[in-house]
């Protein structure tokens, strides 16, 4: 797996080795060790020290330079030390305050945090942005829409992947994120925890299920899930959509 640690805790005086480099220096909060691989590396540290550590397969990064049309021959991911990256930090960050949300969030996200990181990964390996300058705004065919949103309504109960999205619309995973948010105006999984929350208020009005019941059919892990994500989007909590349609 390839291997990225990023330092968020107090400065520390860092040791480390890898790939036949060494390098002495104080180890700051956002700073980012890159290590390919199937390469070795150790780190000393002076102090206790916080590093969120990533790790994702190689064949991902593959994947998603073929979908970006690159040579994968000629990516190659080399071992660095102290990088600095706006990009590559802001998804970390992201995925720590998932693992340490008391919900997880849908798999959609993080598919998306995942590609998002192979994306940034592959253009600090070539040097090179993944999207030239397009004047032109690429988006979904009308049938391409159509058929992923009614698979969307369809499976709002189901854990929904990217894969999946893309197969559906016949384009690869890359694409369907690019054409997604340039046809609706949103990310994908946006898009569907917002149909969520609206699945589940029109269940809510029109029915007297339980609330459990109508968060696992609109696709929430639990209850309390669908509660917070309600007053978060909404202002509203399941309570207050109950007591509003009781009221005519």
């Amino acid at each position: 797996m390839h291997s990225l640690g990023v330092h968020f805790g107090p400065p520390v005086k860092a040791d480390c080795y890898c790939g036949g480099r060494r390098m002495r220096r104080v180890q700051k909060s956002g700073d980012i060790d890159i290590v390919p691989a199937g390469m070795d590396g150790s780190w000393e540290d002076d102090a206790d020290c916080q590093i969120l550590r990533l790790s994702l397969h190689p064949s991902l990064l593959d994947q998603v330079a073929e979908e970006l049309g690159r040579d994968v021959g000629k990516i190659e991911l080399l071992p660095r030390f102290q990088v600095r990256d706006a990009r590559i930090e802001a998804i970390g960050w992201a995925v720590k305050a998932d693992l340490e949300a008391i919900t997880p969030s849908d798999p959609l996200y993080v598919d998306l945090l995942a590609h998002a990181l192979a994306v940034r990964l592959i253009e600090t390996a070539s040097g090179q942005p993944t999207e030239p300058e397009n004047r032109s705004t690429p988006k979904l065919s009308v049938r391409q829409l159509r058929l992923l949103t009614e698979f969307i309504e369809t499976n709002l109960d189901q854990k929904l992947h990217l894969v999946d999205l893309a197969t559906v619309a016949a384009i690869s995973v890359t694409r369907l994120k690019t054409l997604f948010r340039n046809s609706t105006g949103v990310p994908v999984h946006q898009y569907v925890i917002r149909r969520r929350v609206e699945y589940a208020r029109a269940l809510m009005a029109a029915t007297t299920m339980p609330a459990s019941e109508v968060a696992a059919a609109a696709g929430f892990a639990h209850q309390s899930h669908m509660a917070s994500t309600m007053r978060r989007l909404l202002g509203q909590t399941p309570g207050d959509i109950v007591r509003q349609g009781s009221e005519f």
